[in-house]
């Protein structure tokens, strides 16, 4: 999945413990990722670098401007979405109607491998299968 530059580093550190997704629409991994799956990290064009379990799942829809502040100060700070600048992310995300919250825990690094995402199109940000290795090579 793409990942902004520091985002896993933030996780293997501990000062990030929540992913988000913002949508318009609904689309992966709202009704796909579930507590007690791992999810793994990556950044664009690059291998695998970590994973991490997943501890709890927020769903949110028909979002409003409102609600996007309302979340964002709520998990937005250190220790959650590890946001610095709320008004950056605000500006990104208000008009979105979708957001997907996975609580994560223990997250650890993982030896470097690469993934075949041949079928699921190239910018495909978040994949969901049952198993890494069907794509790990």
């Amino acid at each position: 999945m793409q990942k902004e530059l520091g985002s896993i580093s933030d996780l293997i550190s501990g000062h990030k413990t929540v992913e988000s997704r913002w949508y318009l629409s609904r689309k992966a991994p709202w009704q796909k990722v579930k507590k007690g799956e791992t999810i793994f990290f990556k950044y664009s064009g690059g291998p695998v670098l970590a994973k991490a379990e997943v501890t709890k799942v927020i769903e949110l829809e028909n979002l409003n401007p409102q609600n996007v502040r309302r979340v964002l100060k709520e998990y937005g700070a250190k220790g959650k979405l590890n946001i610095e600048n709320l008004t950056y992310s605000y500006n990104i995300f208000k008009n979105k109607k979708y957001c997907i919250l996975i609580f994560l825990k223990n997250p650890t690094k993982v030896h470097p491998f690469k993934i075949d995402k041949t079928g699921f199109g190239i910018s495909s940000a978040w994949l969901c299968l049952p198993d890494i290795n069907s794509i790990k090579y």
